[in-house]
């Protein structure tokens, strides 16, 4: 089952920018926690800690697809030195700031100018794209890229929480700084991997996300990043209600596990079914398994609920970027991806926030109605826009986006 995998690593420079980019998108799962842990500690308030986490999480969101438009335009080498150098620069600042103790308003300006940090998943599935567009392999590499979020976002917070704990409070976003750093240097070292720059690109027209196939799955994307965000909150409330708090984190480490293994195995499947099919099917599997996550009372159940319900994670990530692959102009490629990127991590924020509000409000199993909204918010788009991700015409180009089709 594994021989598609090492064989996607055959290409020249392969092993050497997936490891560096998985070092340097560390801290997207480390920095957003890593500062409630710190901000927690230092100035022990947890509105102040949330709030700089949130700031951080929501200016990334809407500056990354602008970095990767930049990049589409001007190539990796080029936009990721001075985003990423003024990002690390910043996350200095904002560590300086929260050792001495300086006013808390800077805590929210190096916060904001942290937000610079680029989507580093967008940038490597760039890449394997560039060396495996339209052939089976690439389906296996965003399969494995799938895969290597799971684990990004399995440990990369619990990393920077227990750093911080145990080490000093500095700790977490002080490593992820570091990774942020070392790593995107190792990335861009790796030149003979850098997508080329398309001639289209010289004349960009609106944001691609007026795209309406990328606005779909962006939507649906959010949908199930919302599913990912609920699980940990209403998790974590539901074992505490039941007297065993310690069970949350074989809870979530099931149902991360349930993505995993199916991704793996997803990767590597020849379907004949065409990747808007595979997108629905995926989809409606993860809106069924959440219908059952509020009504359940016992540990097991809902370990097994959620093992079952992680299963469909992967395959739509994997057929989502799939899609985008196929319908977004090669010129745009990355600037499309980091909007997917940028919809799951909403989607997560969402989900906590969502889902911490109805559980302190009606109590933690009401956390998963929050799930199972998104799981039918999810179905119900994809069910009205099948025809706008099912048309097989090679990178669609609407009249909205002044570049040309390849």
């Amino acid at each position: 089952m594994f021989s598609p995998y090492r064989d996607i690593f055959r290409a020249p420079g392969t092993i050497a920018f997936a490891m560096a980019g998985f070092i340097a998108r560390l801290p997207m799962a480390m920095v957003p926690m890593g500062l409630v842990a710190m901000l927690s500690q230092t100035h022990g308030e947890y509105w102040l800690a949330g709030a700089v986490s949130a700031v951080f999480a929501l200016t990334n969101a809407l500056i990354s697809p602008q970095i990767s438009r930049l990049v589409d335009r001007f190539g990796q080498a080029r936009i990721l030195a001075p985003v990423t150098t003024a990002a690390v620069l910043a996350f200095v600042l904002l560590l300086a700031a929260t050792y001495w103790r300086w006013p808390s308003p800077l805590l929210f300006v190096f916060a904001t100018l942290a937000g610079l940090m680029p989507s580093m998943p967008a940038m490597i599935r760039a890449r394997w794209t560039e060396i495996y567009r339209d052939t089976p392999q690439l389906k296996t590499a965003f399969a494995f890229e799938s895969v290597s979020d799971e684990i990004l976002y399995m440990t990369g917070s619990v990393l920077s929480i227990g750093l911080s704990v145990s080490l000093f409070p500095e700790a977490g976003p002080l490593f992820a700084t570091a990774f942020l750093a070392i790593g995107t240097i190792l990335f861009l070292i790796q030149k003979k991997t850098e997508p080329r720059i398309h001639a289209a690109t010289r004349n960009v027209g609106p944001a691609v996300i007026s795209f309406r196939p990328l606005q779909l799955i962006t939507f649906v994307l959010l949908a199930l990043g919302t599913l990912l965000g609920t699980a940990e909150v209403a998790v974590i409330a539901l074992t505490k209600e039941l007297g065993q708090p310690a069970a949350a984190s074989f809870v979530l480490a099931g149902y991360a596990a349930g993505s995993l293994v199916v991704g793996l195995v997803f990767g590597v499947l020849k379907l004949k079914a065409s990747l808007a099919q595979q997108f629905v099917v995926a989809t409606l599997i993860a809106a069924l398994t959440a219908l059952p996550l509020p009504f359940l009372s016992d540990i097991p159940t809902l370990a097994l609920a959620l093992f079952i319900a992680g299963a469909a994670v992967s395959p739509s990530f994997i057929t989502a970027f799939g899609l985008i692959e196929q319908r977004i102009p090669a010129a745009r490629l990355t600037e499309g991806m980091t909007w997917a990127m940028t919809g799951i991590g909403i989607g997560m924020a969402v989900g906590s926030f969502g889902a911490g509000y109805v559980v302190d409000a009606f109590g933690p199993s009401s956390g998963f109605w929050v799930s199972v909204t998104a799981g039918v918010s999810a179905l119900i788009a994809v069910a009205f826009g099948y025809r706008v991700i099912a048309d097989s015409r090679r990178n669609l180009c609407p009249a909205s986006i002044d570049v040309a089709c390849e």
